[in-house]
């Protein structure tokens, strides 16, 4: 290296034109931000908002079928009971109109049960969506932090690089000071 000590000998004291104080560029100390991108971050969000949707639909449509599956337990002990109370008159036309919502109690079961497996595979792809996506942006985050380690080498070299032209473009100032005033000297 070229430390200060390097230079002994040029330009005692009170000799003019001696060495000029190394100006820095203070931009090239700032660190370096590389902001993350708003769009990957949109993207997250939303992503979140329709999991949580999902899910949302997911535990109202249990709910549902929680109480349709009470509704036909209290249906069936009511039939029960009126089925043990005897045949008569009115009891018939009860029977076909138990029958009738009993049967539209369990359509409608069904119907929960076939759009409950629908979001169970919704919600599944959702999560292995937004797994992929976390791959691709951790990917990316280490791609980036990557090129900022780099950059910041690359800065190191060119300040070292510009360092050493400053103190040589000095030490030839100084040799060139010193070549005249010994021609003056001589001559």
């Amino acid at each position: 290296g070229m430390g200060g000590g390097g230079m002994g000998g040029f330009g005692g004291p009170g000799f003019p034109g001696g060495i000029q104080p190394v100006q820095v560029d203070q931009t090239l100390l700032r660190p370096v931000h590389v902001e993350i991108d708003p769009q990957i971050q949109q993207v997250k969000n939303q992503e979140k908002e329709q999991i949580k949707t999902l899910n949302n639909q997911f535990a109202s449509f249990i709910d549902k079928v929680r109480f349709l599956e009470q509704q036909n337990k209290v249906l069936s002990t009511k039939w029960e009971l009126l089925q043990q109370q005897g045949p008569s008159g009115p009891r018939k036309n009860l029977d076909v109109i138990f029958e009738n919502y009993i049967q539209n109690l369990r359509r409608r079961l069904d119907s929960l049960l076939g759009q409950r497996g629908q979001l169970e595979s919704e919600l599944q792809n959702m999560r292995q969506y937004v797994e992929e996506y976390k791959t691709k942006y951790e990917e990316e985050i280490n791609r980036r932090t990557a090129a900022e380690n780099e950059f910041v080498v690359l800065k190191k070299d060119v300040d070292c690089a510009y360092m050493t032209k400053v103190e040589l473009e000095a030490k030839v100032g100084a040799l060139t000071d010193e070549i005249n005033f010994l021609r003056c000297i001589y001559e």
